[in-house]
């Protein structure tokens, strides 16, 4: 009997997962752990690639055991946490260095200057991209100019996202990127097939430790036969944010999810045009197929769950996640306080890196419970602003489908339907990031022959409709407009 099982690797920010699917769409298991964060001064963000590696294929050969063996599995897919970049020696696969994750914002000077200069226009125009520490090509050009041991690599130097990392050791030595990711370095340009020369050029990037950008779905390598036994085929790979759109089944021109992780992303399919904004939001590849692109407008929001996190493990506001829930429904409103949770700067449709988190309306008759509430609220504000840039670029959201951890609270669920003023519809199954990524595998394995054709392993929407009065989503639309501009102007 053929393998009909599909093993995920979601790798995550703060963990790694190895997650087995049938080829109807059902989770037959999951392997997770943690990842440790670095933080070594304010601002700086960094993970260790050798222990993503090492906890990823720990958790791959649970999962195959489980299987039966890997002549069970019909293909790997990969989805990954996105433009956090690593260094490795071509040799042996080892980091040369710590990665700098997507969250670190040490290279906001460079990128100031770079603005200051008038380039921010051009590499909008090439990349759908704002001039931001977010993406990858300033953190390559940063770990080259400030880390020794990485130019000292000459030849041997290799750079890129997770899913190329991992690709890399999984297979022993396959340099590839999806296009997905690829568009989230600043590197490529939207129109492009291969990395842009000037973009290269800006960053001070040499073409030759780059991976080639290749489909997010179909032949991308085989494992090594020591690592599980036998060779698997690695047959998906996409972003996260990409691999949520594809399973929640927005493939459909308009069709629109929203991602409630560490951050928030919200992703609008887009269809064959790269969309241009006028509003700071992101154009970007949503996925690659025979070499087609579909393309996605995006916007990020840079805190979400990890806000909860922040809560939870720095200040104690709460004891474990859905006690936030909890405080939220026990208190009638906000009580006139506001959370702006700027903690890793502002992302779309602001982009000022250097702006930092504020709570307003404190008096003494506020409790912890207001203020859990509040950053609670800001998970809806935030999305707020979005749907207005959104709307303002021309696409303007009829509903909102939701997944990631945060979407487990049903109180946030349904003051996000409040605030938007439109349905949101949230899936039984929450972990659609590693859907799409079973999809994209099944596809890329010919299991089934079009994305449309394995949305088959989607299971069913609840939906969730406003239920507030015009007047009480304006005053508090209002409020958070007043805190915002405080943050804005500081």
């Amino acid at each position: 009997m053929a393998a009909q099982q599909i093993l995920v690797i979601d790798e995550g920010t703060t963990s790694t997962r190895a997650m087995l699917f049938g080829v109807d769409g059902k989770l037959h298991g999951s392997q997770q752990e943690e990842l440790q964060q670095y933080y070594p001064s304010a601002g700086l963000v960094e993970h260790d690639a050798a222990e993503i590696w090492d906890k990823t294929l720990r958790c791959c050969q649970k999962m195959i055991e489980q299987a039966g063996g890997a002549e069970k599995i019909a293909a790997i897919g990969i989805t990954n946490q996105r433009e956090t970049i690593v260094a490795w020696d071509k040799r042996n696969g080892e980091p040369l260095c710590k990665a700098i994750v997507w969250q670190d914002r040490r290279t906001a000077e460079m990128c100031d200057e770079l603005k200051a200069e008038g380039l921010e226009s051009m590499v909008q125009a090439k990349t759908g991209l704002l001039l931001d520490p977010y993406f990858s090509g300033s953190k390559i050009g940063w770990m080259l100019k400030n880390w020794p041991e990485v130019g000292a690599a000459g030849d041997n130097l290799a750079f890129g996202t997770i899913e190329s990392y991992l690709i890399f050791r999984l297979t022993g030595g396959t340099h590839i990127t999806d296009a997905s990711n690829a568009s989230r370095t600043m590197l490529m340009a939207l129109d492009g097939n291969d990395w842009d020369d000037e973009l290269l050029r800006l960053f001070d990037v040499p073409r030759k430790t780059l991976p080639g950008i290749v489909d997010c779905a179909g032949d991308l390598g085989k494992t090594s036969p020591a690592l599980f036994g036998a060779p698997i085929a690695i047959c998906g790979s996409a972003g996260d944010q990409q691999a949520a759109t594809i399973g929640q089944a927005c493939l459909d021109v308009g069709q629109t999810k929203a991602t409630f992780g560490t951050g928030a992303f919200i992703l609008t399919n887009s269809g064959e045009t790269a969309p241009q904004s006028e509003n700071r939001l992101l154009s970007t590849v949503l996925y690659q197929w025979n070499g087609k692109r579909t393309y996605a407008l995006e916007g990020s929001v840079f805190v979400a769950g990890s806000l909860m996190q922040w809560l939870r493990d720095e200040v104690r506001l709460i004891s474990y996640a859905g006690e936030s829930e909890e405080l939220a429904r026990s208190v009638d409103d906000n009580g006139g306080v506001y959370l702006v949770p700027a903690l890793s700067g502002l992302g779309a449709p602001h982009w000022k890196a250097d702006a930092t988190a504020a709570i307003s309306g404190l008096s003494f008759s506020i409790t912890k419970a207001h203020i859990v509430r509040a950053a609670l609220e800001a998970m809806a504000y935030q999305c707020h602003d979005l749907k207005t840039a959104f709307s303002a670029d021309g696409t303007d959201w009829q509903s909102l489908r939701i997944d990631g951890g945060m979407v487990a609270n049903d109180w946030m669920v349904q003051d996000l339907a409040d605030i938007l003023d439109i349905p949101v519809e949230r899936p039984e199954f929450f972990e659609t990031t590693a859907l799409g990524a079973a999809m994209l595998a099944a596809v890329g394995s010919g299991i089934y022959e079009s994305l449309g054709d394995a949305s088959v392993m989607i299971t069913g929407l609840e939906t969730y409709h406003p239920d507030i009065t015009a007047s009480g989503r304006n005053l508090r639309i209002e409020g958070w407009n007043k805190a915002m501009q405080t943050v804005l102007q500081d």
